[in-house]
């Protein structure tokens, strides 16, 4: 019987790097039940929970980012990137991957970097329109690079790549409005905004909505779905009065619910919110985070603007828009209907399989040489 196919997949630190990652090796064990997929990643970041959790194992990797202020961290990066680079040359033998995956994060650096020099070919996934560091420098040598956005082309080797999207949870599509409304006891009349800034939540939009939530909620038709966020949760609930239009949630664990019964939302423009908003179908009003590398999100909020899906909020015009922003959409459906038509056209709800059918072809093609 011949061996079946042994895949590596690397990408770490934030969720936007990881649940693609498991999207993805959902999709090669759909196909291929015997094959092997196992994960690369830090052990005290979210996949050091959130892969073990999706019933992968996972390998620790020693590796570390450089800060781009003057930091005595930096001291340790080349003894840190050194032990990472020894560590993956070791697991990449020990496992020999016919395809290696990289989904970003400092953690896909060394990894794919011992795989490609040992001569396995690698796969890249770059979630967002702008491509982070990593991932290009990675994309020299790799042999196929998925891209989310259209305008990340720029960063990469163009006739290497094809945007395929970003892999989202199954569990995004086919969902039905009146039964997540019902589930959340809200009215099929009523006008839903959802308001987020991740599972840690956002400075900003809280600080935002906590101001003006009593104008939001003095039209009788709105209720109000707002995740404030785990560090947030506890001052904020002290401090909001209970409303019966007012659903304060420390934290969303069916985000598909929460996107079938809203009719627009607010949100940041992380590069898997995007894409989720996209396979939903959510009009939207994107909040760019100014604090991430190379303001990627405004990059991935304009992409999503230029094709009539979203609105652009900036930060700094937040607290004097949100409430006129917000009006305006929820008290025209033509324009909403119009958004979400144009969410949709752009959404890549068979992303994880296109990019899992390209691996699968890949170490097929590996392990007959």
């Amino acid at each position: 019987m011949p061996r079946p196919p042994h895949i590596l997949i690397a990408g770490g630190g934030t969720g936007g790097h990881v649940y693609p990652a498991i999207a993805i090796a959902d999709a090669i064990k759909a196909r291929r039940p015997e094959a092997r997929v196992v994960f690369a990643g830090t052990k005290d970041r979210l996949e050091a929970t959130a892969v073990p959790q999706a019933g992968y194992a996972l390998h620790h990797i020693t590796v570390s980012g450089f800060q781009r202020d003057l930091s005595v961290r930096n001291l340790r990066f080349p003894i840190e990137l050194a032990k990472g680079l020894i560590q993956s040359w070791r697991l990449v033998g020990a496992i020999e991957p016919d395809v290696a995956v990289g989904t970003g994060g400092y953690v896909s650096g060394p990894v794919l970097l011992a795989a490609w020099l040992r001569r396995r070919p690698i796969v890249i996934q770059e979630q967002n329109a702008y491509a982070g560091v990593t991932n290009r420098l990675l994309s020299m040598l790799a042999s196929r690079i998925h891209l989310a956005f259209d305008e990340a082309r720029d960063w990469v080797p163009a006739d290497r790549a094809v945007v395929s999207g970003n892999p989202t949870r199954a569990q995004l599509v086919n969902t039905d409005l009146a039964k997540a409304r019902d589930v959340l006891d809200i009215p099929d009349d009523a006008h839903v905004l959802l308001a987020f800034g991740g599972s840690l939540g956002s400075e900003a939009l809280n600080s935002a909505m906590e101001q003006h939530i009593d104008a939001l909620l003095d039209d009788p038709a709105v209720h109000v779905l707002w995740q404030t966020g785990s560090q947030y949760y506890d001052a904020l609930s002290d401090r909001v009065a209970e409303h019966p239009r007012l659903h304060l949630m420390k934290y969303i664990d069916r985000m598909e619910v929460a996107y079938a019964a809203a009719d627009l939302v607010l949100c940041r423009a992380g590069a898997i919110t995007c894409s989720e908003l996209m396979v939903t179908g959510t009009p939207s009003i994107l909040v760019p985070s100014p604090n991430v590398v190379a303001d990627h999100q405004t990059k991935n909020a304009r992409a999503m603007e230029r094709v009539g899906a979203a609105r652009v909020l900036p930060e700094p015009n937040l607290t004097d828009r949100l409430i006129d922003t917000v009006r305006e959409l929820l008290d025209d459906p033509e324009a909403r209907c119009s958004m979400a038509e144009a969410a949709r056209h752009e959404a890549r709800p068979e992303a994880a399989d296109r990019i899992a059918d390209d691996v699968l072809a890949l170490a097929d093609t590996h392990r007959h040489r």
